[in-house]
């Protein structure tokens, strides 16, 4: 996966699909259409990628991409790519474990903080799926921690996945 751009280059609603040239939209769209071929797919997120470098939407396609063909280390790849570059852009390094309530407007669930958060639910639910449950338990402990309010029903997915977690 290429670096991305610069901290800050896209917009805080880039994970939304502001500032997606058309041509790379066009590409997400004929990937989704050509989802049961997953060759084709590809080649049309592969063209999106090289059209909006870096852009958060794209990475979304390729995380969506790699979740629904049953490739979960694919796409865990993806999510700790993103959790990385979300962290980096919202300014608190690149380490999802370092990151404090108070570090962005979690709360408020604007869309780069939300991005980051929905990043880091999908990294926890991957790696319990891959049978990493401390590294998925912690990923799940840290969600809670910024998503004091649940809103990414974080705790849920760990009632879910963690079957001893009822009792907490």
């Amino acid at each position: 996966m290429p670096p991305g751009p610069a901290p800050n280059a896209w917009p805080d609603d880039a994970c939304l699909g502001a500032g997606l040239p058309e041509a790379a939209e066009q590409e997400l769209a004929l990937a989704g259409l050509h989802y049961g071929d997953p060759a084709r797919a590809l080649q049309h997120l592969e063209r999106a990628r090289e059209l909006a470098p870096g852009h958060f939407a794209v990475d979304i396609g390729f995380y969506r991409f790699h979740f629904y063909q049953g490739r979960p280390d694919a796409a865990l790849y993806i999510a700790e790519q993103c959790l990385a570059r979300a962290a980096h852009e919202l300014g608190m390094g690149r380490d999802w474990r370092d990151v404090a309530p108070e570090a962005a407007d979690f709360a408020g669930f604007t869309p780069l903080p939300r991005f980051f958060l929905f990043a880091l639910k999908g990294y926890a639910y991957l790696n319990l799926r891959l049978g990493r449950i401390a590294e998925g338990e912690r990923a799940l402990a840290k969600l809670a921690e910024l998503d004091a309010l649940d809103r990414l029903k974080g705790r849920v997915l760990k009632a879910v996945l963690v079957p001893e977690a009822e009792d907490d």
